[in-house]
């Protein structure tokens, strides 16, 4: 090695650089400062709270366990049109003709008055040490927003919502494009 390699041995592009730092982890991405509702919360008391803090959504908690999340979908779920299937009789049966949404879950949502009735459940959430990938590919995949993020012993510890992925991601991005 020459004494000019021995130098500039170090040195590396600020891809290299991106390529060898590693991805960060939902821990280093999620708020810390989770809004939580009991399941007996009203709509109102939720949707003033969510619109007041600008949140996609709150973990409802009971028994210091997640059992379900109200989010900005559900609360516009409450405002459709719903459609009663129609049904049709054909000799002793009635066969309902219905390729919509399932009717039984936009009602449950229209008619919700706490909570426990508007909340999506089972809630699809995350573990701190997973990484931004693994993140982006559930955001993405199961179409969710916001996750909570529970560690080992599956306490809630965080959210991450996309706005806070979009956040990072553009952190990462800014930082590779300055050398």
């Amino acid at each position: 090695m020459t004494q000019n390699d021995e130098r500039h041995k170090h040195l590396t592009t600020p891809a290299e650089d991106a390529a060898a730092t590693p991805e960060p982890l939902v821990r280093e991405i999620m708020r810390t400062d989770v809004q939580i509702v009991p399941p007996d919360a009203t709509i109102a008391t939720i949707a003033r709270l969510m619109a007041d803090n600008r949140l996609a959504g709150v973990p409802v908690v009971e028994n210091d366990q997640v059992i379900g999340i109200v989010t900005e979908a559900d609360i516009i779920a409450r405002q459709i049109d719903i459609t009663v299937p129609l049904a049709y009789p054909f000799w002793d049966a009635i066969f309902i003709a219905d390729a919509g949404p399932d009717f039984g879950d936009e009602l449950r949502k229209v008619l919700a008055v706490t909570a426990r009735d508007l909340m999506s459940s089972p809630v699809i959430n995350i573990r701190q040490r997973a990484t931004l990938s693994q993140l982006a590919t559930l955001i993405l995949d199961e179409k969710v927003n916001p996750v909570p993020v529970l560690d080992d012993d599956y306490h809630l510890v965080g959210i991450v919502s996309r706005a806070d992925l979009v956040r990072i991601i553009a952190s990462l991005e800014n930082r590779e494009a300055t050398p």
